[in-house]
């Protein structure tokens, strides 16, 4: 797309592809008015494969005008017609982008910030001991993290293509955009990418840890156990890999890596059990924006059972007792905590969470604010790790 400014007080917009020629290029109206109280022309003008219009100053001839237009011009080029790009350079860009899409986009931003926080929280309690040779296998570790959580989220599509097209019609797999024998290569190279790193780089526990993770992930989704279908079979595995699994998990292979055996810190036995209810809660209120097609397949949760608002409630209640059993930590246990830190940032989360189901509860619990609602509840997760390291 082409914007152009000139001193002759003339605008030009045009959609043109590049590989139109001037030439083909015609006026199909032109609409007199007046400008700064000059005349001018509004003309629209028809390319091949675009469109141009335009105000031009009547006093101008159009070969001034071209000029001025080359010389006083502020471009924003957009190419159209896709049809005339490489057509292997699409399908390369339009599996990366299902790829992408196949990942779950935030609950990678959960997974690497969850082993980021923890790492540093780590290094910062024995910062003596940090080498800088120990960043490749930190980085090395949340690569493994991360093929593992898409290994979890992938075989969950895979099995869940039905609902998706009803619930998550975005989804690469029900989108059509990434098949289902792709998306089973994809897993199958999470899944023993990860093990490799991990059974390379962190020693036999880890990796136990590690493979048990992966098995509770497949229970979830994979026939005929499909841990799924029962509300709190599904809530104790969520919380269970999202919450203990990972917290512990990474804690102790940094320790581990550190040359340390592991011993529990205030700090970490905090974000251990905060994000192990948080994950619960997020196990509880993922099912909000998706009980139209579980209702559907007859998928049973709680939200199906309970009703949408009832669980809105319930995540929010558990999320602010959360929050309130930060503040009394850092109250009664002052010498573990930065209290100054811990203390508003939670009072300040708690209160945005209570703003937020206000919302929620005024929006009339559309599918639109429930969806909303849900990101949010992901942004305080997001936001619990981003502060760790500093409490």
């Amino acid at each position: 797309m082409e914007l152009s400014l000139s001193h002759s007080s003339s605008v030009g917009i045009s959609v043109i592809n590049p590989h139109c020629k001037a030439s083909s290029c015609q006026p199909k109206a032109i609409i007199p008015g007046k400008l700064n109280g000059k005349p001018f022309d509004l003309s629209l003008k028809c390319f091949n494969n675009g469109v141009s219009i335009g105000l031009y100053n009547q006093s101008f001839s159009k070969h001034v005008r071209i000029r001025q237009f080359k010389r006083n011009s502020i471009w924003a080029c957009s190419q159209v017609g896709a049809a005339d790009s490489d057509p292997m350079l699409n399908k390369i860009s339009t599996f990366r982008d299902a790829c992408w899409r196949f990942l779950r986009p935030h609950t990678i931003r959960g997974t690497a910030l969850g082993s980021v926080a923890l790492v540093a929280r780590a290094l910062v309690e024995n910062s003596n001991l940090i080498k800088w040779s120990l960043l490749l296998k930190a980085f090395s570790g949340v690569i493994a993290l991360i093929c593992g959580n898409g290994y979890i989220v992938g075989i969950n599509q895979i099995y869940d293509v039905g609902i998706d097209k009803v619930n998550k019609p975005y989804l690469p797999i029900a989108a059509g955009d990434l098949s289902v024998q792709s998306a089973w290569f994809l897993v199958i190279f999470f899944a023993v990418t990860g093990l490799l790193i991990v059974g390379y780089n962190f020693g036999s526990f880890i990796t136990s840890l590690y493979s048990l993770g992966l098995f509770l992930g497949t229970i979830y989704s994979v026939p005929p156990f499909r841990m799924k279908r029962f509300p709190v079979a599904a809530f104790l595995i969520i919380a269970t890999v999202r919450g203990f699994l990972l917290n512990f998990g990474v804690y102790y292979a940094t320790r581990s890596a550190l040359g340390l055996p592991f011993q529990w810190s205030a700090p970490v036995a905090f974000i251990t059990t905060f994000v192990t209810l948080f994950a619960l809660v997020i196990a509880i209120t993922k099912d909000l924006p998706d009980v139209e097609g579980d209702r559907k397949f007859q998928i049973s949760t709680l939200a199906t059972k309970l009703g949408v608002r009832n669980i809105a409630f319930l995540g929010s209640g558990l999320l602010l007792v959360n929050y309130v059993a930060a503040v009394l930590a850092a109250v009664y246990v002052p010498q573990a905590f930065r209290r100054s830190l811990m203390i508003p940032a939670h009072v300040f989360l708690g209160l945005c969470l209570i703003f937020q189901a206000w919302v929620l509860e005024q929006a009339n619990y559309t599918k639109e604010a429930i969806s909303g609602f849900y990101r949010f509840i992901w942004n305080l997760f997001y936001a619990e790790y981003a502060i760790f390291p500093f409490i």
